[in-house]
Parts: C-alpha cells; sequence; structure tokens
C-alpha cells in the first residue's frame, strides 16, 4: 500500500512538471555534451554550454536557440524502467506547441533530413550523425497493405542471391505483379537469349540482375526481370 501511495505521489508531482525537448544536430552536439556535466545545482547550464535562452510561449522552462526544433511539452507520466544498474525512466509528454526553424525545411515546407543534420546518442562516447549517405528512404505501404514476403514464389523466397531487404521491397507492393508487354530491356533480352538452354543458371541470372535494380530502388523492373523466369 505504501508503494502504491509513493508512485502515485510521484505520477501526480510529474504530471504538473512541464519540459522543453531540445533536438539536437551535430552543429551544437559538442555544447550539448558539455551542458551534460554533473554541476552543481545552482550553475546555469545555458552559460556553461554556451547556449542561448528564449523565453517559451506555453511552459515555464527556457528553450534552447540553437536547437533547429524546439517542443514545449507537459509532462503527463513518468514509468519507471527498473531499478538496477543502467535502469532509467520513461517520460511521455504532450507537446503543446512546437517551434521550427524555417532553415531546415525543404520547398514543400517539410523538414528536409540534410539540413536539420540531426545525430543521435550511441553507446559510450558514440554518436551517429544522421545526414548525407548515412540517409536513406524506405518506401512504406500506409494503407494499401503489402502482399507480404509468404506471398512471393517459392523461387524467390528461396533465393541465395536476395537479400532480405531485397524479399521485403518486392513484397512491399499491395498487389501481385503481373507481365508487363509493353517493358523492354535489352539485359534482360542478353540474359533470355544467352542462358535459354539451362533455365537453371538463366534463374540464377535473372535473379542477380533483379538485385541490382531492387538496390537502386527500381521495384517495378525488378519485378518485370523475375516474373520472367
Amino acid at each position: 500500500m505504501r508503494d502504491n501511495t509513493i508512485k502515485h505521489t510521484l505520477e501526480n508531482i510529474y504530471a504538473n512538471k512541464e519540459v522543453v525537448i531540445n533536438v539536437v544536430n551535430y552543429a551544437m552536439v559538442q555544447q550539448m555534451s558539455l551542458s551534460s556535466c554533473e554541476y552543481s545545482k545552482d550553475t546555469d547550464e545555458f552559460v556553461k554550454a554556451g547556449f542561448t535562452k528564449l523565453p517559451s510561449e506555453k511552459v515555464k522552462p527556457f528553450r534552447v536557440a540553437e536547437s533547429p526544433v524546439q517542443m514545449e511539452c507537459k509532462v503527463r507520466q513518468v514509468i519507471e524502467t527498473g531499478t538496477e544498474g543502467g535502469a532509467g525512466n520513461l517520460v511521455i509528454c504532450e507537446v503543446l506547441v512546437m517551434h521550427i526553424n524555417e532553415a531546415i525545411l525543404n520547398d514543400k515546407q517539410q523538414i528536409d533530413p540534410n539540413k536539420i543534420d540531426l545525430v543521435s546518442r550511441m553507446g559510450g562516447d558514440f554518436y551517429c550523425r544522421a545526414s548525407g549517405p548515412a540517409i536513406f528512404e524506405v518506401e512504406k505501404p500506409n494503407t494499401q497493405l503489402g502482399i507480404g514476403i509468404d506471398a512471393l514464389h517459392t523461387s524467390i523466397k528461396n533465393s541465395t542471391i536476395l537479400s532480405g531487404n531485397n524479399l521485403g521491397q518486392l513484397a512491399n507492393v499491395h498487389e501481385m505483379p503481373v507481365v508487363d508487354p509493353a517493358f523492354t530491356d535489352d539485359t534482360l533480352k542478353n540474359i533470355i537469349q544467352y542462358y535459354s538452354i539451362n533455365p537453371d543458371e538463366m534463374e540464377q541470372e535473372l535473379h542477380r540482375y533483379a538485385k541490382i535494380l531492387l538496390d537502386a530502388g527500381k521495384v517495378k523492373e525488378a519485378w518485370q526481370i523475375l516474373l520472367a523466369c
């Protein structure tokens, strides 16, 4: 009973808390790291880290002017993830208002991942920079369901050439593709002409070519190659 009372008391305390989540990009990562030092309670970490204070609109805590995106939040729940070493707390917040620097937007008024140049914390002293060649796109099924890897032909599922990622690309279409009579490809013609006397070798070559297309993001074309098997 006492533990539950303490838990509810802590939840009530946290429920009245306000925070600002300031996303960190590469341009400020060293200052951010400096601000994580265990300074005394009377030390202003904005001053220590060289950050600029910005008054918030909905909450009391200041925002970090150097951050490209600042979210003013109300703390709704704090969940303890454990009591042993390395455990922490999961803080669930409600975003009241979000401030976005227009310099990180593209021509569609969406956040450009290369312009925002975010970093992520890894283990120890390691971080990851999310920009440049580290950024790639994965098409989402959205409202239309992908057919699934289980719907692929056995020869494709058991391919020794196509990777799991390749199978995922093929299975992400919302309906099983069919042969397109208008599709033409010189490499496909050469493979069929050269390997027509040996179906097993031809299938392997078609899989190799399909993999090249898939790795280049050409899913529709890859499907046409595989349908020729």
